[in-house]
Parts: structure tokens; sequence; C-alpha cells
């Protein structure tokens, strides 16, 4: 194994993740609009920040999850109110 290089210095995950018995899941709660909103807001304003889609980050009630790494910030309830935050947040 080795470390590999990367030109971010910081990672917002945003889970995307649907659960196929269709019960609550990051999915149902416009977890894939969102990450696409974040990604543009970010990319907007810096390019070493990096915007994933993640599967399931174990929060389900409280989604849609959205981490900022590596601050190890852990946010759920997220709308599309509260990517300016998120933006600020990485600037």
């Amino acid at each position: 194994m080795i470390e590999a290089p990367h030109p971010y210095r910081k990672l917002i995950l945003v889970c995307t993740n649907a659960r196929e018995d269709g019960s609550n899941c990051c999915a149902l709660r416009g977890g894939s609009d969102l990450h696409t909103k974040i990604k543009m807001a970010v990319k907007a304003v810096t390019s070493d920040v990096r915007v994933s889609r993640s599967g399931c980050l174990d929060n389900c009630n409280t989604g849609p999850t959205v981490v900022v790494m590596p601050d190890n910030r852990w946010f759920g309830e997220v709308t599309e109110a509260d990517i300016p935050l998120i933006v600020e947040m990485v600037r």
C-alpha cells in the first residue's frame, strides 16, 4: 500500500443511500439533489474541495447527512438553505 497524493484539502461526503425496502434513507430525503447543489456551490468558490456521494453513513433518521472531512463535522437534516453555511466552512 502507498499513500496516494490528492489535490484536495477537504472532502465533503453527502449521503445518497437508497434502501431497497423503501425504508427511511437519505435518498428519499433528497440526498442526490442536495449532492448536486452542494457540488455546484463549492465548485463556484474553490477547486481544492471534493464533494462526493456517499453510501450509508448510518444516520438515516436525520438525513440527508453531510460530513466535512478532515474536520469530522457531521450534519443531519441538511437542506438547500444550509448550502451557504457549508460553503463558508470549506472556503
